[in-house]
């Protein structure tokens, strides 16, 4: 029988669930080598803005994932070939010393992952080699679709309707059971490097983080069955899903399912048997919904290709009032606005690489909507810090927040003062991540200007010393 070798690149897909480049190359080849890259580009590069294009929460989760999914391919008998460089190049020079037969990997759909695919592609075929792709990010497969991506609506709710009742959910794959073979002795495996070998300096998780996060599937699959089986949490997520003093109930799966951790389509079968176990309600429902947000917003980058990150956006339509000014911009990451919500929620971004979605859309809209600043800067600056970082998720919602994508019917401009109030009345969240705005009253605190010096005066707290004055009124 003809030795068939095939390489398993691990892009962000890092489990061995629902794994089908992995499954799929188990049953093709005699042996497998899996393989991870850790692209120089992204754990050492800048953003077109300067920033680093891997943070550091990201990159220490990456390393955690990646850690983890060593040791299981090391319980299985294998073993996971690590480099650092670029994936075209280090594939290719694995692939050439191992004489394999096909790469098998995750199709990526965004400009650069497509870049690194499509160079590493033709330099197979100088070989005589291919890639073999395979689906992993989705909950549902494009060709199970009624429609063609180029025909994929561009507004949620029609999306959802058209796709919801119609087209069912595949089985998620189990761990193979398949052995694994040990790797060739005569290749070099290497070490996984550290932060610090990014340019970052260790540091230690924040204690007011809603969740310590760590990365790798074991993790993941921790986490799912302490969200369905131990807590009656996914009755309340409706509720408590946008709540900023409740933010520690929602389920906190996004860092695992952006790095392939975890399977969309698992979670989806944990909540099915959820549901058996407890009936259907409206959070379940709305958890079901989220999932499925989440396959429309990288449908809209497939669909929309690199118009999702340009100026013009998905209607290719610049807003001539946005502008960048970095001035702005700094006060505005920083956390320095003088809007104790917004300031709050910058401060956790930046201390914990993580912020509920509402908070997300909070910040989003005052950049754009009332700092009037470039819409861009703030998605890169997202694309640094954010420890879940996804390129469609991220880059569409900020098409969104900007008036650049076909929804016009929304109102993005929101009012983070009501959203404030509403969702942190006693001002327990701001109190949280702004401790220097512990003595004001608790049902006052989102505004400071409503003071009068004597109140001020009598808290002994000045505007401009101890907290900074606000940027700009809300009054709407």
């Amino acid at each position: 029988m003809n030795e068939r070798i095939g390489i398993v690149w691990f892009r962000q897909d890092l489990r061995l669930h629902d794994n089908e480049a992995l499954t799929e190359a188990l049953k093709n080849c005699t042996s497998i080598i899996p393989v991870y890259i850790f692209d120089e580009r992204v754990f050492r590069g800048k953003t077109r803005f300067g920033f680093p294009k891997t943070g550091k929460y990201r990159a220490k989760f990456i390393v955690e994932s990646v850690r983890d999914l060593k040791s299981s391919l090391q319980k299985r008998g294998s073993d996971l070939v690590v480099r650092t460089g670029k994936p075209e190049e280090e594939i290719f020079k694995i692939a050439r010393q191992c004489r394999s037969s096909w790469i098998f990997c995750n199709r990526e759909r965004t400009r650069e992952e497509l870049d690194v695919q499509d160079a590493l592609e033709h330099k197979l075929w100088s070989i005589g080699q291919e890639i073999r792709f395979s689906r992993g990010k989705m909950l549902y497969y494009t060709a199970d679709l009624p429609f063609p991506i180029t025909h994929t609506p561009d507004v949620f709710s029609y999306f959802r309707k058209e796709v919801e009742r119609i087209v069912g959910i595949r089985e998620p794959l189990p761990i193979p059971k398949e052995p694994f073979n040990e790797i060739p002795a005569d290749l070099k495996i290497d070490n996984i490097p550290t932060i610090e070998d990014f340019g970052h300096e260790l540091f230690e998780s924040d204690e007011r983080s809603v969740y310590p996060f760590v990365g790798g599937e074991s993790e993941a699959l921790k986490i799912l069955k302490n969200y369905f089986y131990e807590t009656q949490n996914p009755k309340s997520y409706r509720d408590s899903k946008n709540d900023f003093k409740l933010s520690n109930l929602s389920t906190k799966f996004s860092p695992w399912l952006a790095q392939g951790c975890l399977s969309p389509k698992v979670v989806y079968q944990e909540l099915k048997n959820f549901e058996f176990r407890n009936g259907k309600n409206k959070s379940t429902l709305e958890l079901f919904h989220d999932l499925m947000y989440r396959d429309f917003l990288r449908f809209m980058g497939k669909k929309h290709g690199d118009t999702i990150f340009t100026k013009g956006g998905i209607i290719q339509y610049p807003n001539a009032n946005l502008r960048e000014d970095w001035t702005l911009f700094h006060i505005w990451k920083d956390g320095r606005t003088g809007i104790p919500i917004i300031d709050a929620n910058m401060r956790e971004l930046n201390l914990t690489g993580y912020i509920s979605s509402r908070g997300r859309q909070n910040v989003a809209s005052f950049l754009v909507n009332d700092l009037h600043l470039s819409w861009q800067m703030g998605a890169e600056y997202f694309e640094s810090k954010l420890i879940d970082y996804d390129p469609c998720s991220n880059w569409v919602n900020w098409n969104l927040v900007a008036g650049l994508a076909y929804n016009h019917k929304e109102d993005r401009h929101i009012n983070v003062l009501a959203v404030a109030k509403r969702l942190d009345p006693n001002g327990a969240y701001v109190r949280k991540w702004l401790p220097e705005l512990q003595s004001l009253p608790k049902d006052r605190i989102h505004k400071l200007e409503d003071f009068s010096s004597e109140e001020l005066k009598n808290l002994n707290f000045k505007i401009g010393a101890d907290y900074p004055r606000a940027m700009i009124s809300l009054e709407r």
